[in-house]
């Protein structure tokens, strides 16, 4: 009896295992999906291209610097940022902490073959233009930068400043 029980107990974990050993490609989230629950970051969160308030455009260079090196943008912005290679290597434009991003420049120095792709970042090849549409729903001193190996390491990142969204005043708060 036990040995049947056994038996059965072990049929059935393997038929669940079959059953769920599909992988998660079929659970992967719509791009309509993300849009509608966004990851958090600490930096904010993907932004809808169609709710865009403001569009800034980047150049990444080969001498290391992005043009402008600091942005400014009202919390609740949300920006679509063209990026365009000017140069001859491979750039890319990564969103994030300054902590985060000094951090994933170590990584990529560590291990230069490691493929990524995130709503926070994009890579360009040279003479080429990518786009990136983030919603920035806080405000923070965050960072932007090449995480191409050696790229930040020479100075390539620069700066964004998210300010406070205004308060709405007295009198605005008094008619609501």
């Amino acid at each position: 009896m036990k040995r049947r029980l056994a038996v059965g107990l072990i049929a059935s974990l393997a038929f669940s295992a079959t059953a769920w050993g599909h992988g998660e490609s079929q659970h992967k989230p719509s791009a309509k999906k993300q849009l509608e629950a966004p990851e958090e970051k600490a930096f904010g969160r993907v932004g809808d291209p169609k709710m865009t308030t403001r569009t800034i455009k980047v150049e990444m260079t080969d001498k290391m610097h992005f043009l402008p090196e600091d942005i400014q943008i009202r919390q609740g912005e949300t920006v679509k940022f063209i990026v365009t290679n000017t140069g001859k290597l491979m750039h890319e434009m990564v969103l994030g902490t300054p902590k985060e991003l000094a951090e994933h420049a170590e990584l990529m120095r560590k291990f230069p073959n490691m493929e990524h792709d995130e709503a926070h970042m994009t890579h360009v090849k040279p003479g080429r233009s990518g786009t990136l549409v983030w919603n920035f729903n806080r405000p923070g001193e965050f960072q932007f930068a090449c995480l191409v190996p050696g790229h930040y390491q020479a100075g390539m990142y620069g700066a964004i400043n998210v300010v406070p969204a205004p308060q709405a005043s007295a009198s605005a708060r008094k008619k609501a």
